[in-house]
């Protein structure tokens, strides 16, 4: 196994077990993530501290999308999934680009810039 195979590996990988995490929690605390989510940022404790600095990580992957995207409507779409629901969406666009680009990672980060 090469090493773009082992990284396309891994990035499914997280996105599953993320995915995976993410059903659980879901039926043990709901879907009041986002109410949730806020108030720790609102409280100044590192779980606040952890959770923007999470926030400022998503908002980076989606204009690193947009901006590879040229700014498409199609790019706009994909970063706001990104951004929501995050490395369940990331993890397996930077794969599927890793596959379309044969590897070529220059490509993967800067798309036809």
């Amino acid at each position: 196994m090469n090493y773009k195979q082992l990284l396309v590996t891994f990035l499914i990988m997280q996105a599953i077990a993320v995915l995976l995490y993410t059903i659980m929690t879901f039926q043990t605390d709901g879907a009041n993530i986002f109410a949730i989510f806020l108030s720790n940022i609102r409280s100044f404790t590192w779980n606040g501290q952890f959770n923007l600095d999470f926030s400022c990580y998503l908002a980076l992957s989606a204009l690193w999308i947009v901006w590879r995207n040229k700014f498409s409507a199609s790019s706009f779409f994909i970063a706001i999934a990104a951004m929501i629901v995050g490395i369940m969406v990331f993890a397996p666009y930077v794969a599927w680009l890793i596959v379309k680009e044969k590897g070529n990672m220059q490509a993967v980060l800067t798309g036809e810039r």
